[in-house]
């Protein structure tokens, strides 16, 4: 369920665009940005399921 995009080459100004797709497809999780240098190097997505009774 984590999914890493770091290893593509990404244009700088497509990061808001990625965010918001990973956004409106995730109902309960985390998006993390890893910065180096003051760029975004990673994007890591970790979605959780809830399992109601």
């Amino acid at each position: 369920m984590d999914e890493t995009i770091s290893q593509k080459k990404i244009p700088e100004n497509s990061y808001s665009e990625i965010i918001e797709k990973l956004l409106s497809n995730m109902k309960y999780g985390n998006i993390t940005l890893i910065v180096q240098d003051g760029k975004i190097i990673q994007i890591d997505k970790t979605e959780k399921y809830r399992i109601k009774d």
